[in-house]
């Protein structure tokens, strides 16, 4: 049998992943890589110097109802970035990467944002969406960049820097 050529250099070695995030469980699933899950807490604070729609988008945590139709409204027919980093540590060596995707939202209705809030909960979502959800289906007009990572990983860029890092 042909194995994952990521999986066969990540022999010997153990792949954590330190977050509890069901999307990043599934993708390194789905990447046919065995790791172990760790979830380490890390609390979400910025210097006011870090402002901008990238950041506050990216970290949205626990919005209300009313927080996540105004940020919708303020998404709506626009474009907006999608930031991801990761820390990928080894004994050896850590190596930093961050994905930028860039997507735009088509104009969306009132109605159409009340909808999606009631039908998905998306308040544990940065931007109050969900990509792979309903919104995604109807309210992305374009995307520029990877779309793994607006889900929530940069799988290829994850997938390159692991290749590098075990040689």
């Amino acid at each position: 049998m042909i194995e994952n050529p990521l999986a066969e250099k990540l022999r010997g070695h153990k792949l954590i992943l330190a977050s509890g995030s069901p999307r990043r469980k599934q993708f390194l699933t789905d990447m046919g890589l065995p790791f172990e899950i760790n979830k380490k807490e890390v609390e979400e604070i910025y210097t006011e110097h870090l402002q901008g729609k990238e950041i506050s988008e990216y970290l949205a945590k626990a919005q209300t109802e009313e927080e996540a139709v105004v940020m919708l409204q303020k998404l709506s027919g626009k474009w907006h970035e999608v930031i991801t980093s990761v820390c990928l540590t080894s004994r050896k060596t850590q190596r930093v990467v961050s994905e930028t995707t860039k997507v735009k939202v088509a104009n969306l209705s009132l109605a159409e944002i009340l909808f999606y809030i009631a039908s998905c909960q998306p308040f544990d979502k940065a931007g109050a969406y969900g990509i792979q959800e309903w919104l995604g289906l109807i309210g992305i007009s374009e995307i520029q960049g990877s779309y793994t990572n607006v889900v929530g990983l940069p799988t290829l860029l994850v997938y390159k820097t692991l290749m590098n890092m075990v040689g």
